[in-house]
């Protein structure tokens, strides 16, 4: 396998802090490798390094004779007054883009939507992201080098993004560097780690899964100060098994492996308590949004434009809602919705007394009044001690937990990073006590390790819970049921974001779909006697039943294929050592039946999956 470029024995110190001691690494040929780490631990700086951008202190880069390296910044250098068309394709005669088949579905993929004449500072954020991504990606270079690609795009875009990656180069051919803090997104196209930590770089075989199951494996290694890491891994790692990386047609890690290491760890949330804790903060009223059409006038016309039509989501005590929508499809304006702050011009929404709202924006307006405060002047406006996870502690403690150091109570507001606010702001919407909590893109600037400890936090959190995020992971992490707004429509997506990417791909809902009074149940189950209608999970008493049966069927089936492998590997120990080909046929039985077992291990988890909705 070709070396396409590395370093070797790499330092580099910055005024307050040393990135890289003596780190040498090589990037190959066909290498798809995702970067992670924490916040200013030098991922990007890497990167950097690598593409020739920065020079290191010591030790030297070097490049393959020839080798072209494309590098997506976190931050774009397009100038504001030229054109989209000259920011993707400068000077370059139409003739020649517009015949290349690449180039014309980058363009597609990306930036359909875009007025390809409109000059670049009329854009959206997400719009010049976009715009940056298919300037690189119409490129023909031999290593890709993307820092945080996924910022500002909507998962449609994220899902495309993967998948052009994934076919852009054969196997063995070319390379990719990623760094982004989308754990699906790095399941998804990466075959290695890096971690960058500590002045170093340690290189892991697979994708984010397989990182974790083998960090958690360092971690038990490690000695007692380590301890409080290692058990947030696996804890992580206990979702990744049981939820939707497990059913994975490409398994980064074997299920049983993976079971043997968390037979000890219990499910992320114990569903039955939480409930139980926010119906008697809440009461059975929470908040019913019914038949709501809401929208704003024409700034120019006057006229009325609906941006939600016909909506009717009914939420509960204890509800952990996701809410899925391309950028600009209704998110913010459903959720001004919910919370009254908007009213329908249709239908009604009726908010329960008990209820007490809190939310964190994508902006973080709540931090504002804040700014030329520090953290403890803060902090001090609120209770001294809160009950966590049944356990009495003090807003200190839980933002040690959020990764502050004590000496950072004294830092101002407006002196701290962004990950650092979000992460404030987080922890000062929960000490407020709500018990609906909204949550709009909370895990903007946080690296992988602090979205685990956020998740964390979340899971002992007892209240209603709505959370908009583009992070596929922390969407399918922290929520038990997703809705989507598809062309100004709400609807319940039973199958969570592979149904509602399956939705967008055909240009939005079938015809009809999502139109109806509740949100995703078609309008025909609605009217008097119109067969059987879904239950929460979107499934049919009839189905549930199907769906109880298979998973008996298939437990069944695995504890007979267990004692056939038990009893062949005892026949495999009773075979003469020189029978050769004995040895080899029963080794080949037994792989088969081994082949059996996991196959019926994933079905396995797939229908229990769909039952426990």
């Amino acid at each position: 396998m070709a070396i396409l470029l590395g370093c070797d024995s790499v330092q580099l110190e910055f005024p307050t802090k040393r990135i890289f001691d003596e780190v040498t690494l090589g990037v190959n040929e066909g290498d798809r490798i995702g970067i992670v780490g924490r916040n200013g631990d030098g991922k990007s700086t890497l990167l950097s390094v690598l593409a020739g951008a920065l020079e290191p202190d010591c030790g030297r880069v070097t490049h393959r004779r020839g080798v072209t390296v494309g590098l997506l910044g976190q931050k774009d250098a397009l100038d504001d007054n030229m054109t989209v068309h000259r920011a993707v394709v400068g000077d370059a005669p139409e003739y020649e883009w517009a015949s290349s088949p690449r180039v014309r579905a980058v363009l597609d993929g990306l930036i359909a939507d875009v007025d390809w004449e409109g000059t670049v500072g009329e854009l959206s954020g997400g719009q010049r992201r976009r715009v940056d991504l298919a300037r690189l990606l119409i490129g023909d270079y031999d290593v890709l080098m993307l820092d945080e690609p996924t910022n500002h795009l909507d998962i449609r875009t994220i899902n495309w993004l993967a998948a052009h990656l994934k076919a852009r180069w054969t196997s063995g051919v070319g390379a990719l560097l990623v760094v982004t803090h989308d754990r699906w997104f790095l399941d998804e196209v990466c075959l290695s780690m890096w971690e960058v930590h500590d002045g170093r770089v340690d290189p892991f075989e697979g994708g984010y899964s397989a990182y974790i199951l083998q960090r958690v494996e360092r971690d038990r290694l490690a000695a007692a100060a380590e301890d409080r890491r290692r058990n947030m891994a696996r804890k992580e790692l206990a979702w990744l098994s049981r939820g939707a990386q497990a059913r994975s047609t490409k398994p980064k890690f074997r299920v049983e492996a993976a079971r043997a290491l968390i037979a000890d760890v219990p499910p992320v949330r114990n569903e039955l308590e939480l409930k139980r804790l926010a119906v008697s903060r809440l009461g059975k009223q929470v908040i019913d949004v019914i038949d709501a059409t809401a929208g704003y006038a024409d700034a120019q016309t006057g006229a009325f434009e609906p941006v939600v039509s016909d909506a009717t989501w009914l939420i509960g005590a204890g509800d952990r809602f996701g809410l899925l929508g391309e950028n600009g499809a209704g998110k913010s304006t459903l959720l001004s919705v919910i919370q009254g702050k908007l009213a329908p011009v249709r239908g009604r929404v009726k908010i329960g007394a008990t209820v007490r709202f809190g939310v964190l924006s994508q902006q973080l307006d709540e931090l504002a009044p804040y700014m030329d405060q520090t953290i403890r002047e803060v902090l001090s406006h609120y209770k001294r001690l809160y009950v966590v996870d049944g356990k009495e502690t003090s807003p200190e403690k839980l933002l040690e937990r959020l990764g502050f150091t004590t000496k950072q109570l004294w830092s101002r507001i407006g002196d701290l990073s962004g990950g650092q606010r979000r992460r404030l702001s987080l922890l000062l919407t929960i000490l407020d006590e709500p018990n609906v909590l909204i949550l709009d893109e909370p895990g903007n600037d946080l690296d992988t390790d602090m979205l685990a400890i956020v998740e964390d936090l979340l899971d002992g959190w007892p209240g209603t819970l709505i959370l908009v995020t583009h992070d596929r992971y922390l969407m399918e992490r922290v929520t038990d049921s997703q809705y989507a707004i598809i062309d100004g429509h709400l609807r319940h997506v039973a199958g969570g974001v592979d149904e509602y990417l399956r939705l967008v791909a055909h240009d939005g809902a079938p015809e009809g779909a999502g139109r109806s009074g509740r949100a995703g149940v078609p309008a025909a189950s609605q009217a008097a006697g119109a067969g059987p209608v879904p239950d929460a999970c979107g499934l049919t008493n009839a189905e549930r039943q199907r769906l109880r049966r298979e998973v008996s069927s298939l437990e069944r089936k695995m504890e007979s294929r267990r004692k056939r492998l038990e009893e062949l590997e005892r026949e495999l120990g009773s075979i003469d050592p020189t029978d050769y080909e004995a040895l080899v046929a029963t080794q080949a039985r037994i792989d088969a039946e081994r082949a059996e077992i996991d196959g019926l291990e994933t079905a396995w988890l797939e229908a229990s999956e769909q039952l426990e909705g």
